[in-house]
């Protein structure tokens, strides 16, 4: 189907032609982008999808304005880019719901986050949440030796926190007290009464100021979504009622209670819905002043991660979304906790946030090509003509493709699937030539394909004409791997947006799912963002042979990268770091993506030894007089040289005949 300006001049409505502030309304809301955008995402005149580094800034740069120029340098798709200053935003937007939640309530405390490391460990995402972060005294959370270890010798102000969660051996507490020596404001959270014992004897030994000592407890109250389940009282984490008043009265014995400064709790990641996290508020800060009354002198109430991302754009309770807002999540925190306190008389803690998915989940998107496009239902090669050889069934499928109308499609589609089941029933009594059946399908899905267009002209779609519509979607093979770049949204069905980055002017005539280029089904984005439904299905545009054809998988900045896998050997792809500009951007800092001898010493494979393995291989074909001098070079030389290629495909070879 020819592409056509989408609403433009060509299109003519009932009140005449549609503006083109009408058209870039109706694109962005076709692939919800001022749902799920946050302001940071929008639409240019140009039909061009940008980015801006704070919500609705004047600032922006167009997407494939950056792609062009990353070509330029010889940076293949696909490609990571990184938007650090959404960060910043986005630390700032999350201090000023608190300081707004806080000065309305008239609250007492203060309130201070941590990023948890496990969100994004990319020193570069890092470094940057502690650029923006700084001025606010805001910390880091480690859950492993190796984030305490990387946490060690990032900058940090002298009052912010370095949060210790997860579970603790002594090498792990060693490295805590050894933060602490440093001079980090160290929080060692106990998860089980054994890591108390290897807190002592780190202590016993230890020639300076000991860490800070918090608790995790197990809350009754459960969060909401898909990590429903980390709360509760059958939570991976944490102490029960009667352990917290263990650690209370072991400290205390121990003369350790001025140490105990902390309460934490964790009900679950991309909470959904904001009356989960009041209950589980409510409940923690009973918690909190029952231990102060007991005489623990808890500075500090750590309400974990939560703070849920609307990747669908729906603000529901759907477990791609959320049901609130950052400021509706930072006053139901502050208000109740100060509800409870005042309540029971004791002081207003100061608030820990957990927040890494907000902070950073918009500052990241995944970039890349549709290499081609994978037949979904049989395509004619070569013209048709009907011979008199053929069967009654082959003309009267010919006959329905002629003459389908808006009048008889549902007919003419059902009597084609009778006529499809007679073709197979003929084939495999042998009735017909392969040649035959062939032509018979070809006539079939012409019939679909115009039973189904004839469909969308019609107010309400029969449900029969929407699944058709899904079965004869294109299948667009997409230049990346789902298992390495987006993982959650195969392992957990996550939701992200997908979208093109440019012709968003034209109108979308086709519908498709994406394949990547794994050897494996499940290597699919099938499920694509809707403010009411979710979408097996998405809008795109016809390819077109010798002109890309750019999409985007936007909101990967928290987790995705640190999750993926390398299956089938596809590796990290390349990244760059885009700062936006009041004149344009430019790109800071550019990582390469892992080559073909990168990923293969990573699955224990030894390149030199497999090019001392080749070169024997082509000694032997040498004194055996099967290859020459000069074709052994060219064979090593060959060898070597795609042993530096992307592991991905090469864009350049895309949508070829």
């Amino acid at each position: 189907m020819a592409s056509e300006t989408y609403r433009l001049a060509a299109t003519v409505r009932e009140n005449g032609v549609a503006t083109l502030a009408e058209t870039l309304r109706e694109v962005a809301e076709l692939y919800g982008v001022d749902a799920w955008g946050a302001g940071y995402f929008d639409i240019d005149r140009s039909g061009r999808l940008i980015v801006r580094p704070a919500p609705y800034d004047a600032w922006r740069v167009s997407v494939v304005e950056v792609v062009e120029e990353l070509a330029a340098r010889g940076v293949s798709l696909p490609v990571l880019l990184r938007f650090p200053q959404i960060i910043h935003s986005q630390v700032h937007l999350l201090q000023a719901a608190f300081a707004e939640a806080i000065g309305e309530f008239g609250y007492k405390g203060e309130h201070v986050a941590v990023y948890p490391m496990k969100v994004n460990q990319r020193r570069r995402v890092v470094c940057a949440y502690l650029e923006a972060a700084a001025g606010y005294g805001w910390g880091l959370e480690a859950g492993s030796k190796a984030e305490l270890y990387a946490a060690l010798t990032l900058p940090q102000t002298p009052r912010s926190l370095l949060v210790l969660n997860g579970f603790k051996d002594q090498d792990f507490m060693r490295l805590a007290f050894l933060a602490a020596r440093l001079g980090k404001n160290v929080v060692v959270v106990i998860e089980k009464l054994s890591e108390l014992a290897h807190y002592c004897r780190c202590r016993a030994r230890a020639d300076a100021a000991a860490p800070m000592l918090g608790m995790r407890v197990k809350l009754h109250a459960r969060g909401s979504g898909r990590w429903e389940h980390s709360g509760g009282e059958g939570a991976k984490f944490g102490l029960t009622t009667t352990e917290v008043l263990e650690v209370v009265r072991r400290c205390r014995e121990a003369g350790l209670l001025d140490n105990l400064r902390l309460l934490h709790f964790h009900i679950g990641s991309q909470l959904t819905d904001i009356k989960r996290i009041k209950a589980a508020v409510k409940e923690a800060a009973r918690v909190y002043a029952k231990l102060y009354k007991m005489g623990v002198p808890i500075r500090y109430i750590d309400v974990g991660g939560g703070l849920a991302v609307d990747y669908d754009g729906s603000r529901t309770s759907f477990a791609s979304s959320a049901n609130y807002s950052m400021q509706e999540y930072a006053n139901a925190i502050v208000y109740h906790t100060q509800l409870v306190c005042d309540d029971e008389g004791v002081p207003h803690p100061d608030i820990v946030t957990e927040s890494g998915r907000v902070l950073t989940a918009h500052h990241a998107l995944l970039v890349t090509n549709i290499q081609d496009e994978i037949e979904t239902v049989v395509e004619e090669v070569t013209p048709l003509a009907l011979t008199k050889e053929d069967p009654q069934v082959i003309e009267e499928l010919a006959d329905l493709n002629r003459h389908i109308s808006l009048k008889n499609y549902v007919e003419y589609f059902h009597d084609a699937i009778e006529l499809r089941e007679e073709l197979f029933t003929l084939f495999d009594l042998g009735l017909i030539t392969l040649e035959q059946r062939a032509k018979g399908e070809v006539f079939f899905w012409d019939v679909c394909e115009k039973a189904e267009l004839l469909a969308r002209r019609r107010k309400h779609v029969p449900e029969e004409f929407l699944r058709l519509r899904k079965l004869l979607a294109a299948r667009y093979l997409a230049n990346f791997s789902v298992f390495s770049s987006v993982p959650d949204s195969w392992a957990i069905d996550h939701l992200f947006p997908v979208m093109p980055i440019h012709r968003l002017l034209e109108r979308p005539s086709e519908y498709a799912t994406f394949c990547d280029l794994t050897c494996d089904s499940d290597g699919v984005i099938d499920r694509f963002v809707d403010l009411h439904d979710v979408k097996e299905i998405l809008e795109v545009h016809p390819l077109r042979k010798g002109e890309p054809y750019y999409i985007a998988v936007l909101l990967v900045g928290a987790y995705q990268e640190v999750m993926g896998s390398r299956h089938n050997l596809l590796g990290r792809v390349n990244e760059a770091e885009v700062w936006i500009e009041e004149d344009g951007f430019r790109i800071s800092h550019l990582r390469g993506g892992e080559t073909v001898r990168d990923v293969l010493q990573e699955a224990g494979y030894d390149p030199d030894q497999l090019r001392k393995r080749l070169l024997a291989t082509v000694a032997e074909q040498r004194a055996m007089g099967k290859l020459q001098d000069g074709q052994a070079k060219r064979i090593v030389d060959e060898y070597d040289e795609l042993g530096q290629a992307y592991t991905y495909l090469n864009p350049d070879d895309a949508l070829g005949d």
